[in-house]
């Protein structure tokens, strides 16, 4: 789960109903409190059969509110979060709850502070996935979403009561990303970005190939941060694992040219393309359809051939159409990064590139924090170091929004 420094200081009221999914919750509240997020919550009468109260507060949840009329502390229990949250969240949210929350009824301490709230509320539902599917709920959440609420879609699989099926509470990581996409300034609302992470792989055999140390770090971290501030993003990533919201869709590709065809098709529909991958600029002239056989060599050396792929970025930048954006990244190795990036950053045709040195031992391939070097038009120059790779990320966005 990548964090942003950004959210620190907000305030999440989360509400707590009758869901043996409840317990998840608690690891939900603590990742949040460890990112500096103030959290109270509600728990409803069935809550407090799964959770209890006790184990909220020890994590550091204040205030607790499970009650309309018994807390001499709180005289409008029910307009709290109206009056001290940034964000409700529901979760996990039962069919019951939900249809209370399509019909605005207000019969117990959550609902009527769901009723009274106006700021964005996201419900993370969980419940037996035939009541799930049935026409009643899809009706609830149809309405929910209509008016702005953020339904999450359950997860699929076992469930508590033995039936398999679609009503599992999402992954917590997954509710914590779009409390934080709610949370987040809109600025990249609507626009549609294209976002390349992770290495490509050019094969010398079927078992081997040729390739980088890129763990598509960076990359996720770009595609999350303009994802949260409601960008429509799409990644083409190359064989790397990274974390991603669901709401990301992938390319997976493995070679460089698997990467062009993928990005060429897409750019033509995009506002934006910030390409993070490290792509093999160069592939085996020719790929053995065997394994090669050390034995078989002769002299027990192997010379290889290579061929240029094609230049991605470059392609994009002569197909760029006046309203479209280009930000290119460059990993270097040497003194020379301005001169190397701004060489790029003309003959690509870019509006932006980011560079990097990566042959020092932090910022490089694999690393949790960076220190690029940002290059834009009319000699722009801008240097942000020594933070996490999800920091630079946000703040990159930051620079290129306000350009």
């Amino acid at each position: 789960m990548l964090h942003f420094s950004h959210f620190a200081g907000s305030r999440i009221h989360v509400g707590l109903t009758g869901s043996v999914a409840c317990y998840k919750i608690l690891d939900l509240c603590r990742e949040l409190l460890s990112n500096d997020i103030w959290i109270s919550a509600s728990l409803t009468e069935a809550g407090s059969r799964f959770v209890t109260t006790d184990s909220l507060r020890a994590l550091g949840v204040s205030p607790i509110l499970s009650s309309l009329f018994e807390d001499p502390d709180h005289s409008f229990p029910h307009l709290e979060p109206a009056q001290q949250a940034d964000v409700l969240l529901v979760a996990p949210a039962t069919a019951n709850f939900l249809a209370k929350m399509a019909w605005g009824l207000a019969d117990d301490i959550l609902s009527t502070q769901v009723l009274a709230f106006s700021g964005p509320t996201v419900a993370a539902p969980a419940m037996n996935p035939n009541m799930w599917q049935s026409a009643a709920t899809q009706s609830n959440v149809a309405t929910l979403r209509e008016r702005g609420v953020t339904v999450l879609e359950p997860e699929a699989g076992d469930v508590a009561c033995g039936e398999v099926g679609k009503g599992r509470l999402p992954e917590v990581k997954e509710i914590e990303y779009n409390v934080l996409r709610a949370l987040a300034p809109r600025d990249m609302e609507g626009m549609r970005i294209l976002v390349t992470l992770g290495p490509t792989r050019e094969h010398l055999d079927p078992v081997r190939y040729w390739s980088n140390p890129s763990t598509g770090k960076m990359g996720a971290a770009m595609a999350t941060a303009a994802w949260l501030r409601g960008a429509e993003v799409h990644c083409v990533c190359g064989p790397c694992a990274v974390d991603l919201p669901h709401g990301i869709p992938t390319t997976s590709v493995q070679t460089a040219q698997q990467m062009y065809e993928a990005c060429t098709d897409l750019w033509p529909h995009q506002d934006m393309a910030c390409l993070c991958a490290a792509v093999c600029d160069f592939r085996p002239a020719y790929s053995y359809t065997d394994k090669i056989k050390k034995d078989r060599v002769p002299e027990g050396e192997m010379n290889f051939s290579f061929a240029p792929n094609p230049d991605i970025l470059y392609t994009l930048g002569r197909n760029k159409k006046p309203f479209q954006r280009l930000i290119g990244f460059a990993a270097e190795t040497g003194k020379n990064l301005e001169s190397e990036a701004r060489i790029k950053l003309d003959r690509k045709n870019l509006d932006w590139i980011v560079a990097n040195r990566v042959d020092r031992e932090s910022g490089g391939f694999a690393s949790e924090e960076n220190s690029v070097l940002v290059l834009g038009g009319a000699g722009h120059a801008d240097h942000l170091g020594n933070e996490t790779k999800s920091e630079i990320a946000w703040r990159l966005w930051d620079l290129i929004l306000r350009s």
